[in-house]
């Protein structure tokens, strides 16, 4: 299992709300978070899956994410 971290623009709760499906619904994701209190609006994310898998989810979601 990895733990990756992003620079992303997941800025808000109403960010959080909408990523939320796309992330819980992959299921090579054990957990997540987002701290919107950081400025570069860090998100963590514990699973098998690579960064470049993690960056695609978050783009189809509407959201820009890279490796921090």
């Amino acid at each position: 299992m990895n733990t990756l971290r992003f620079n992303t623009t997941i800025n808000c709760a109403n960010c959080v709300r909408a990523i939320t499906p796309t992330l819980n619904g992959e299921k090579a994701i054990s957990s997540w978070q987002v701290d919107t209190e950081n400025p570069n609006k860090i998100l963590t994310v514990s699973g098998d899956l690579s960064a470049e898998q993690v960056v695609a989810l978050i783009q189809e979601a509407g959201f820009e994410a890279r490796p921090a």
